[in-house]
């Protein structure tokens, strides 16, 4: 994989043959830096990073000057000024981002129909049937290059390729502000070189398992007997990591933008060991993501508790729910019941969150013969209908109405505060 600093960056040159690299992937440069940058150019040739200067905030994004040091995106704040005591930090302004993210993504749909963002800052454009109009695979990436630039000061990294993953693979290793077009007749050439931990879907865990085989490069991989790498990953991933390794991607451009899940979480300013106030935080939280529920038309079937302890262990606990629901109070008692196994051993808390998932239609939800949610749908549809005309926080359970110091919410750009990185962000 490139280097999030860019020291491996890899382009093309204008003489390839790209008639059958007509996947893209587009990936805006170290995106969150780069828009708060427009406003500060003086800034530009000295490492910027954004987020909270408080000690418990994490890095949301960090320019590529900043990168040199060994900071990156979803980093402990206290950590990256350790590395890089000369970094200015910025704050975030996510609403900002997401406009430009709008911007940007107006403009690969100028190109092609078919485009399918992965989030805020990168997409996979099938270009394909885009070359009549606008030229070959390379010749639309150079525009589109182009147009970013001209029309929002910033940059992006194309890589172009015949299949998904290649493509991805392309647009991190010609950043920053590259272009790479990897043939379908050179794929072999350019990821069998590649370390184990360049395969979709080698996390840590994983490639300490491959590398304890001795399988250090993607040629390894492909090479390896089945049966070695399902003793080692299991079956399916055995056998998605060997197609992989050879090329091999059936996927196309996906149209249909389905929202996985749903969910809220804070970083607190210091440790919390109250449980009553980590309770009172699960509830102001399972209203929020049903009140998103109701207002996307959805039902939830698993609801999620997520604890960051003080020692950065993280643990999640899922329940799935006999009925799916979008009912604040119902999510409250799922993830409440998972809390209270965990609260009894003694804990201190850094992080805490709930997310909804496997999520469905809400038409007909909580209509059967009995509900035992009815009363509390009732009360909740009538908060949304406050919220709609006076704004969020007029009307709160009362357990949220105490004193005590509020924990910091770190936002996520589609709205839902989150205490790392944005999905997206990082190169």
């Amino acid at each position: 994989m490139s280097r999030q600093d860019g020291s491996d960056r890899q382009t093309t040159g204008a003489d390839v043959d790209d008639t059958t690299a007509t996947m893209l992937h587009i990936d805006m440069d170290a995106f969150f830096a780069s828009v708060e940058l427009l406003d500060h150019p003086e800034l530009v040739h000295l490492p910027v990073v954004i987020g909270h200067r408080s000690g418990r905030s994490v890095v949301t994004a960090a320019n590529y000057v900043a990168r040199k040091y060994g900071v990156n995106s979803a980093m402990p704040m206290a950590i990256a000024l350790r590395r890089c005591p000369a970094a200015i930090v910025l704050e975030p302004h996510m609403g900002r981002y997401v406009e430009v993210s709008r911007q940007v993504m107006g403009i690969f749909t100028d190109m092609t129909p078919m485009v399918e963002p992965l989030s805020i800052d990168e997409a996979f454009l099938d270009v394909a049937g885009a070359r009549r109009v606008h030229g070959s695979p390379a010749e639309i990436g150079r525009e589109i290059r182009a147009r970013v630039f001209a029309e929002t000061g910033l940059t992006c990294s194309v890589g172009a390729a015949s299949t998904k993953f290649v493509a991805k693979l392309a647009s991190g290793r010609a950043k920053p502000d590259g272009l790479l077009v990897i043939p379908a007749e050179d794929t072999i050439a350019f990821l069998h070189p590649l370390p184990v931990g360049a395969l979709w879907g080698v996390g840590a865990s994983t490639e300490q398992a491959l590398l304890g085989l001795g399988l250090r490069h993607v040629r390894d991989i492909a090479h390896a007997p089945l049966e070695m790498l399902q003793r080692a990953v299991g079956v399916a991933s055995a056998h998605k990591l060997h197609d992989l390794s050879w090329g091999i991607d059936p996927r196309t451009i996906n149209l249909e933008r389905e929202e996985k899940s749903v969910g809220h979480e804070v970083t607190f300013e210091h440790d919390v060991t109250d449980v009553a106030r980590l309770r009172s935080e699960l509830l102001r939280q399972a209203d929020a993501v049903a009140a998103k529920l109701r207002g996307n038309g959805l039902v939830a079937r698993t609801v999620v508790l997520k604890l960051r302890y003080a020692d950065f262990s993280t643990v999640t606990r899922s329940r799935t729910l006999a009925e799916p629901t979008n009912v604040g109070r119902r999510i409250y008692e799922e993830v409440a019941a998972s809390f209270d196994v965990l609260a009894a051993r003694g804990i201190r808390v850094r992080l805490i969150g709930v997310r909804a998932e496997q999520l469905g239609s809400g038409d007909g939800a909580g209509m059967g013969l009995w509900d035992d949610d009815d009363d509390w749908r009732e009360a909740e549809l009538a908060v949304d209908t406050v919220t709609a005309r006076f704004g969020r926080g007029i009307v709160r359970p009362a357990s949220q109405l105490g004193g005590g110091s509020a924990p910091k919410r770190d936002v996520h750009p589609f709205g839902t505060p989150n205490a790392a990185t944005p999905q997206g962000e990082g190169e």
